[in-house]
């Protein structure tokens, strides 16, 4: 990648975009702009040095402005979030169709070099996916297709535009499949968070509030992989850098269950907590984990962050925020 040319982040105020800013100012790349439809004021990382723009990117207008002068594209936008708003905002999800459809036309227009854009393992075929004990999930799972409602149809169907903008215009287009990412400087209330953030949250009042007490949706058994944004952050400039041509897992392979990842959040709490299992929230497919034979054979290396250690600094990010 031109390290003095353009980079445009989009979708800079949430939680993986707003640390891949910061991942690249870290790196002294000097020419970045980052965009997003929240107000500044509800951004969770943003800098003064770095070329800040609240745009509505479903607008074409809005992407062409974003896209001024860029080098390089990273789609990180969309309106997303947890399993309790993925399944019940279907055709929100379905509309940031919009985002990556005017962002790649944008990004022709303009010349852009490079362009990423973020999918997710929400793509793959739910057949796949019944047992708990999932077998790991191949690239090539995806097809026949079936994926979550919603939003995995709107990720599958992009990450399709991104393969006939590179084989019908020639924009060179990057995607990785992102399998729950988690960290610090994210969204750990409100109904948009994920697992990890939500049980942090959730074994933090309770410590607090003294209850010892929590809610789990479902009966705990279902099981999934996490990621740390450390190790997502290198994977999406890895993959970017590549040669990689086909959508690719990013994700790690430690599979856990929730009642499991309870576990790690109460040792890191150093308390033990009563568990209400709630059977009929939004539990998502029964098993889901990232066979990641692909990326380790392409980059030699595959993420690699204990859990319990990416569970440590998020909790102790979210207890901060908490106790403000």
């Amino acid at each position: 990648m031109d390290t003095d040319g353009k980079i445009v982040v989009c979708g800079a105020g949430g939680f993986i975009g707003g640390h891949l800013i910061a991942h690249f100012r870290r790196l002294g790349y000097p020419n970045l702009r980052a965009v997003d439809i929240k107000p500044m004021t509800e951004w969770y990382q943003r800098f003064h040095d770095v070329d800040n723009l609240v745009l509505d990117l479903k607008e074409s207008e809005s992407c062409r402005i974003a896209i001024q002068g860029a080098d390089s594209v990273y789609n990180l936008a969309a309106d997303m979030g947890g399993m309790g708003f993925i399944e019940n905002n279907r055709a929100l999800c379905m509309l940031s169709v919009l985002i990556n459809t005017h962002l790649l036309m944008a990004s022709r227009s303009a010349g852009v070099s490079r362009f990423f854009y973020a999918s997710s393992a929400c793509v793959y075929n739910a057949d796949k996916q019944l047992s708990a004990d999932v077998i790991p999930l191949k690239e090539e799972d995806a097809y026949p297709a079936m994926p979550e409602d919603g939003y995995g149809w709107e990720k599958l169907f992009s990450e399709r535009m991104c393969r006939h903008f590179r084989e019908d215009f020639g924009l060179q287009t990057r995607v990785a499949r992102f399998h729950n990412v988690y960290g610090p400087y994210g969204t750990y209330d409100g109904g948009r968070e994920k697992a990890p953030a939500a049980i942090c949250r959730k074994v933090i009042s309770a410590k607090m509030s003294g209850t010892h007490e929590i809610e789990i949706w479902g009966d705990g058994t279902r099981t999934r992989s996490f990621m740390y944004i450390d190790d997502c952050l290198k994977g999406v400039c890895d993959i970017m850098d590549s040669d990689i041509l086909d959508p690719i897992n990013l994700g790690s392979s430690e599979l856990v269950t929730i009642n499991q990842l309870v576990d790690i959040v109460e040792e890191i709490a150093g308390i033990t907590v009563v568990r209400r299992h709630n059977l009929r929230a939004p539990q998502g497919v029964n098993g889901r984990n990232s066979d990641n034979h692909m990326i380790k054979q392409h980059l030699g290396w595959e993420p690699n962050t204990p859990l319990r250690v990416g569970m440590k600094s998020t909790y102790e990010w979210i207890e901060r925020q908490m106790c403000k």
